[in-house]
């Protein structure tokens, strides 16, 4: 597993990336002017970055334990799975969060937050195939793990 440090620095940098990403098409496609979906955005990075922390130590711990295999050495099936599941989950706690910023009603909040929900998996899949390749996870990794 990565250490709490290198977690909080995949954490850091997946969610100033994201910002720069996402919040000026976000402001263009939604209308909100670009400060407010900044500020909406920041929120939601705060909460994806809670539910990052949380989520992915437990997806990394049971997936180490079912393989014996690092997150590092996940296969790009294990990487669709890894990346649906994150953003599901998250969908279901910004959705509140979106409502109540910008007075959306639940159809149209909805979809725009699908929409940002699908941006960050598409980023998400790239972010951590890439973080995994410049960080990989140090250690001596179990035989069977590298057989996977």
């Amino acid at each position: 597993m990565r250490s709490f440090r290198d977690r909080l620095r995949q954490i850091l940098l997946f969610e100033l990336g994201g910002l720069l990403l996402v919040t000026p098409p976000f402001a263009w496609a939604s209308g909100v002017p670009l400060i407010d979906s900044a500020g909406l955005l920041a929120v939601l990075a705060l909460v994806a970055a809670l539910w990052n922390g949380g989520f992915n130590t437990t997806y990394d711990w049971i997936e180490g334990r079912l393989t014996g295999r690092t997150a590092d050495r996940r296969p790009f099936a294990q990487r669709c799975l890894h990346a649906v599941l994150f953003e599901g989950g998250l969908l279901m706690l910004t959705l509140p969060v979106l409502m109540l910023w910008t007075g959306l009603e639940w159809w149209p909040a909805l979809l725009a937050d699908v929409a940002v929900a699908l941006a960050y998996t598409v980023y998400a899949f790239v972010f951590n195939l890439g973080y995994d390749r410049l960080f990989p996870i140090s250690g001596v990794r179990p035989a069977a793990a590298l057989d996977k």
